[in-house]
């Protein structure tokens, strides 16, 4: 695979998505902002939509929380990240901090703002995580949680990943 010049792992990418329950579903919680009972998956990505740090929580979990789990799950993976960007849902102070607490001091955490006006345009970036949501949407068992426990839905979501990445060799 032909390595270009943002194959490092300095700049992450980082969001979450909601996805609803099936009836079979163990864990069960409700999204308020979404208005959807389910899970979510977060993921940091980099700008080649690599994959670096995953986990799944149950709905009611904030972004941020999240985020944070999904750091320190992979912390000892990510020593050479320097910046994270983010979208508004992760916005405040406390969140930076937490993150440079995880990371270490130099790391700093963007937040990609929206237009004021409500006009649809593309955040830079942004894209980047979005699609990286989009390939697991294509794996028919990711689509709805159906499993009983979050770490199935974790081993599912690594498993999805794994095998684009081999697609990519």
């Amino acid at each position: 695979m032909k390595q270009g010049r943002n194959a490092n792992s300095t700049f992450l990418i980082v969001d979450a998505q909601s996805v609803k329950n099936a009836d079979t579903a163990g864990q069960k919680a409700y999204d308020a902002g979404k208005k959807i009972p389910g899970i979510k998956r977060h993921i940091a990505v980099d700008t080649q939509g690599r994959p670096h740090a995953i986990t799944v929580t149950t709905a009611e979990v904030t972004d941020r929380k999240g985020a944070r789990e999904a750091l320190e799950r992979s912390q000892p993976n990510l020593k050479r990240v320097k910046s994270l960007l983010c979208d508004g849902g992760y916005i405040g102070e406390p969140f930076a901090q937490s993150v440079r607490a995880i990371l270490g001091e130099p790391v700093t955490v963007q937040i990609a703002k929206r237009n004021e006006r409500h006009t649809f345009n593309i955040l830079p970036k942004r894209r980047v995580v979005e699609r990286s949501f989009a390939w697991l949407e294509k794996n028919r068992r990711l689509w709805k949680n159906c499993e009983r426990k979050l770490n199935t839905r974790l081993q599912f979501i690594l498993l999805a990943f794994l095998v684009l990445l081999l697609k990519r060799l």
